[in-house]
């Protein structure tokens, strides 16, 4: 499995903030705090085992290794992390799931 890069992401929310309301950006994003609203970005998502987001999600690739409770949509990759949990629908291209990974919801696979 090739890694998903986060070389360029230039935002990030620390493991001590907590954000409500949507988030629109253009790039990538890793999050290690608490975000209750939606996250839509054009670039991918990283969710810290710390982390957790309460609202859907629709980015280019996202890697979870925290919680989420809502839908996720991306343009080619999801990866659910050892310690991931995640309570929502997901719509991808390629699904990545490791062991420990806990996950209730659909799966639906894009189109090319």
């Amino acid at each position: 499995m090739s890694k998903i890069d986060f070389q360029n992401v230039h935002t990030m929310v620390g493991a001590d903030a907590t954000l409500e309301g949507k988030i629109s950006l253009e790039g990538g994003l890793i999050i290690y705090g608490k975000i209750y609203g939606d996250v839509e970005t054009k670039g991918p998502v990283r969710i810290a085992s710390t982390a957790e987001v309460v609202g859907n999600i629709v980015a280019s690739d996202i890697h979870i290794g925290g919680i989420v409770k809502g839908n996720i949509s991306v343009n080619d990759r999801i990866v659910l992390g050892d310690h991931s949990i995640v309570n929502g629908d997901m719509v991808y291209r390629r699904l990545y799931i490791e062991e420990g990974a806990k996950f209730s919801g659909r799966c639906d696979i894009t189109g090319d």
